[in-house]
């Protein structure tokens, strides 16, 4: 699958925090992140699953179903890092696939979640 880079603004993780009802001060103020032993806020998992959610339909079609998405968390995503996201397709088994995502930033893998996704009749959008 083509990468797909994502941005990470201050913005996206305030905004993601926000959206989830995450208001874990180390996604929102800077300060308080820095006094918990980060260098800055950070994006949260549920953010980081919708983003490899979004991979996944940007390739698959708007109507692709995620049957299930298995996400583990490594380097946090910080205010200027930019994620590539990556994915291959593992296994494809009648109209249901599994695909393995990675998402990398500067200081290494942020994400590595395995997909399963069923296509409607007629494949991919």
């Amino acid at each position: 699958m083509p990468p797909l880079e994502i941005g990470i603004t201050r913005t996206l993780i305030v905004a993601g925090a926000i959206a989830s009802r995450d208001y874990q001060d180390v996604h929102h103020d800077p300060e308080l992140a820095r006094r918990k032993g980060s260098p800055d806020i950070f994006m949260n998992i549920l953010t980081t699953n919708g983003l490899v959610g979004r991979y996944i339909t940007d390739h698959f079609g708007p109507h692709a179903v995620l049957r299930k998405v298995a996400v583990r968390l490594g380097a946090p995503n910080h205010p200027g890092d930019t994620m590539v996201l990556t994915g291959t397709v593992e296994e494809v088994s009648g109209d249901t696939a599994t695909v393995r995502v990675v998402g990398a930033n500067g200081v290494g893998r942020h994400v590595t979640a395995t997909v399963t996704v069923t296509l409607p009749a007629g494949g991919a959008g």
